[in-house]
């Protein structure tokens, strides 16, 4: 029984298996260490969502995981772990932070939109080095990315302790705070801002139809199940390959850009705050399908939120969000196995008998 063939019930079924089994298992733990689960989740709800300065900042976190996550869904329908997406994050609020340093007297009507412009571009370009490292150095993208990685945080590390170093400032971890005429307009005394939100749906929604009705989307699905037989039938994989890294690069880069000019409004050395490797844990427990980026990305957004909580109220560790996120996703490519053997197992079967037939 293959994806098609399924009925809906059995594809929401196996969707929420993992996260039923990622559940037990924490609860066992909850157990183990003398709290209830029940408080600790319902410390989890109370902390997403208990007020509205709470939702607010569960949706800031959704907006970067979404935006993330749809560029990351494009490069892995091509084949490509795209690891070096974290740095392009990075790379994305340097260019929005270098942008600002330009456009200090420029008015925010025009100014921000161009920090988001220059954020994004340097998060392409820094796309597209890692693809230029695969495709024509030969460089593992795996390996590619790390290094970018590692490349865009010893850049950061630089020029918050140098010549973005606010003046008369000990500190080596944050550059200059932005002009409030810098800053993107967020709703009244919460953080979120509406057109990060609107940004987040265009971008989700744009990449899903993307790969689901172009021709761009359908090379790409090749070119990742077989470089060699695509090339065979007339796709262009190089350019596509490095269009793959150029999108995912522009929406890691405007999570860079919007960073910056809605959440931190200034440089920080961990500024990324890991949304790149969330993205991919994402991705996988969409099972590469679009339609799912953004209720999965709200879910992990609702953890991260969450958990803060938990140490004030239960004597809970907040890392207890991060160990449920890493038991869903075991748990999900433990799923995976199990029905990647049963399938296996079906088709064995169904040969044997057709075999047996004939």
């Amino acid at each position: 029984m293959n994806e098609q063939t399924q009925s809906p019930a059995q594809r929401i079924l196996f969707a929420l298996t993992p996260v039923l089994i990622a559940l037990f298992f924490t609860a066992v733990i909850i157990i183990a260490v003398g709290q209830s689960p029940i408080d600790v989740f319902n410390t989890f709800i109370s902390g997403a969502f208990g007020s509205s300065s709470k939702i607010a900042d569960t949706f800031v976190i959704w907006v970067s995981l979404a935006i993330v996550s749809a560029g990351l869904l494009v490069t892995f329908r091509a084949g490509q772990w795209n690891i070096g997406v974290e740095g392009q994050v990075v790379m994305g609020a340097i260019g929005a932070v270098g942008m600002s340093r330009l456009l200090l007297d420029t008015p925010g009507i025009i100014a921000i939109p161009l920090m988001l412009i220059g954020g994004t571009i340097l998060g392409a370009i820094w796309g597209v080095l890692v693809g230029l490292l695969k495709i024509y150095g030969g460089v593992n993208e795996i390996f590619g990315g790390l290094a970018t990685n590692f490349v865009a945080s010893g850049l950061t590390i630089y020029l918050v302790a140098g010549p973005w170093k606010p003046e008369g400032s000990s500190s080596v971890s944050t550059s200059e705070l932005l002009p409030r005429t810098l800053w993107l307009p967020t709703l009244e005394g919460l953080r979120i801002s509406v057109y990060s939100i609107i940004l987040a749906i265009l971008v989700v929604v744009a990449i899903y139809f993307a790969l689901r009705g172009t021709v761009w989307g359908l090379q790409l699905k090749a070119v990742g199940r077989n470089v060699r037989g695509a090339a065979m039938l007339g796709v262009p994989t190089n350019r596509i390959l490095m269009s793959a890294y150029i999108v995912c690069g522009l929406c890691a880069g405007l999570v860079g850009g919007l960073l910056v000019t809605g959440v931190r409004h200034q440089l920080v050395t961990n500024i990324s705050s890991g949304y790149g490797f969330l993205g991919i844990l994402i991705v996988l427990l969409t099972g590469f399908r679009g339609a799912l980026i953004a209720p999965i990305a709200f879910f992990f957004a609702v953890l991260g939120i969450g958990s803060v909580p938990l140490q004030l109220r239960l004597g809970l560790d907040s890392a207890l969000g991060g160990v449920l996120q890493g038991v869903i996703v075991l748990s999900f490519e433990l799923v995976q196995g199990w029905r990647q053997r049963a399938q296996e197992r079906r088709g064995l079967e169904t040969a044997v008998a057709t075999e047996g037939g004939d």
